[in-house]
């Protein structure tokens, strides 16, 4: 009989736990000693192939200052399959080393001006690598500089 493969939910949590060990700055040694298991358990459970018991949950959530439900926040598993899988890569994103560096940089910034600036800018940047949005962009903008 084959393996199957994780449930989503597993899946979901595992990048939750992920997430928030990458935010703190933890390895997974150092969060797998604090939770009294081995770092391979751990990476188990970041990938969702071992589902995380509801005590060892309840104490993850402690050494990681977050409440239970964070493990849950933003699982929509009736989400259709082409947002899901859009959620999906965004969550690889925010979890991956860029991702975790981008927004420990970004929400360092104070002033809330520049960082409407920086999101504007990345805006129009994804938009020029992006024909039909410039396309689109370009209809709006033409009749604003003819009139």
């Amino acid at each position: 009989m084959a393996k199957s493969e994780p449930h989503q939910i597993d899946i979901h949590v595992g990048n939750r736990l992920r997430s928030r060990r990458l935010v703190l700055g933890l390895s997974q040694e150092k969060l797998g000693d604090r939770l009294g298991i081995t770092f391979q358990q751990i990476q188990k459970y970041e990938k969702g192939t071992n589902r995380v018991s509801a005590s060892k949950l309840q104490v993850a959530a402690l050494v990681l200052n977050v409440p239970i439900g964070y493990f849950f926040e933003d699982h929509e598993p009736t989400a259709p399959d082409g947002l899901a899988q859009e959620v999906d890569e965004m969550g690889a994103f925010l979890v991956s080393r860029d991702g975790v560096m981008l927004n420990r940089a970004f929400t360092s910034i104070k002033s809330k001006q520049v960082r409407q600036s920086i999101i504007t800018l990345t805006k129009a940047l994804a938009n020029a690598d992006d024909p039909v949005s410039r396309a689109a962009d370009a209809e709006h903008i033409a009749p604003s500089i003819s009139g």
